[in-house]
């Protein structure tokens, strides 16, 4: 038996029976309490310890808690009246020392009225327990329960970050590979640039929050490597003026969406494709509009793909609550448009 289980049982004991003296001290004159119910006090502490006892280390946890509710009743009333005759049956010797007053032992065990003061005790002892245990079982629950979905959100959130990191880590070596192969001037600020995203996505990515200016400098980062690609000028717009760089947000929250607007948009098409990016806070309130081109014939720049809106919407619901976001996806004719609204602490 754990040392935490002796003690529960011990100050249960002392709880219960405790309480049923000094209910007996407040309704009797205290000298006679002592000189005719002494005896019968200790016996009532005997039997508050049996209850006590079998009902935490037996009944509970073999009927109860495993929902055998029948047979927690039955073996309750069967442990409340074993008690009772053990203790006071007059077929023991020492029932005479606890007995109350009477004209004789056959005319005690005669008035059923006679074992009520006997039964008291022991059914507050009973219920008592019964209820402090349900809480503390209900209560390790909770907790239980609590801890289980905790570690199943930070599961989740690590595999939904494992599904976004590898696929931005292939965008930008594929953009430094075709910078070296050309042996461009830009390659050494190219690779830089690839540094700060995978310090961002290596470090902080594993923290709960970050400033909003380094999700926006990863943006930035990203987009300029996309850029460099072509050096005939795609049609990209960056506004962030607006935005308080203070406030703060999961790591790799916006990126995804900049990712699948490059992937979808066909930007390489100098004369139709397109991606506007603006970012802007109110407050607390933080909104990131994407919008891409659609181009008139499917089109999948990347066969391995990214990370999907259902995935997106999902790590949303296990960052926010429903009340403090917003994701809205409109498809027109010719371009693509998301917009997520944000409120942050």
């Amino acid at each position: 038996m754990a040392r935490f289980e002796k003690y529960n049982i011990f100050w249960q004991v002392l709880l219960w029976w405790g309480g049923w003296l000094f209910i007996n001290l407040a309704l009797n004159d205290f000298e006679n309490f002592i000189l005719r119910r002494l005896y019968h006090s200790i016996w009532n502490l005997l039997g508050v310890t049996i209850i006590v006892f079998f009902n935490i280390r037996f009944l509970l946890p073999k009927f109860y808690f495993q929902k055998k509710h029948l047979q927690y009743i039955l073996s309750s009333t069967f442990l409340i009246g074993l008690t009772v005759l053990l203790l006071y049956h007059e077929v023991f010797p020492w029932s005479d020392w606890v007995s109350p007053q009477s004209s004789g032992r056959g005319a005690r065990l005669g008035r059923p009225i006679r074992w009520i003061p006997r039964l008291v005790p022991l059914i507050i002892a009973y219920l008592g327990t019964t209820l402090v245990e349900i809480t503390r079982y209900a209560n390790r629950k909770e907790k239980e329960a609590m801890r289980l979905d905790k570690e199943k959100l930070e599961t989740e959130l690590k595999f939904l970050k494992s599904q976004v990191n590898p696929h931005f880590l292939f965008n930008a070596l594929n953009n430094i590979y075709s910078l070296s192969v050309t042996q461009a001037p830009q390659t050494p600020e190219a690779v830089m640039q690839l540094s700060e995203i995978l310090r961002y996505m290596v470090y902080d990515s594993n923290e709960a929050k970050v400033p909003l200016e380094k999700e926006i400098k990863y943006i930035q980062n990203f987009i300029d490597l996309k850029l460099l690609k072509d050096s005939r000028g795609m049609d990209v717009e960056l506004d962030i003026s607006s935005a308080a760089p203070s406030l703060m947000i999961p790591p790799l929250l916006f990126i995804p969406l900049v990712e699948n607007a490059f992937k979808h948009s066909k930007i390489e098409d100098l004369k139709e494709g397109f991606v506007k990016i603006k970012l802007s806070s109110i407050g607390n309130q933080i909104v990131f509009n994407v919008c891409n081109s659609i181009p008139a014939q499917n089109f999948t720049k990347d066969k391995q793909g990214g990370v999907g809106l259902e995935n997106i919407k999902k790590r949303l619901q296990l960052l926010y609550p429903a009340d403090r976001f917003e994701l809205d996806i409109r498809k027109e004719k010719n371009k693509y448009e998301s917009t997520l609204k944000l409120i942050v602490t």
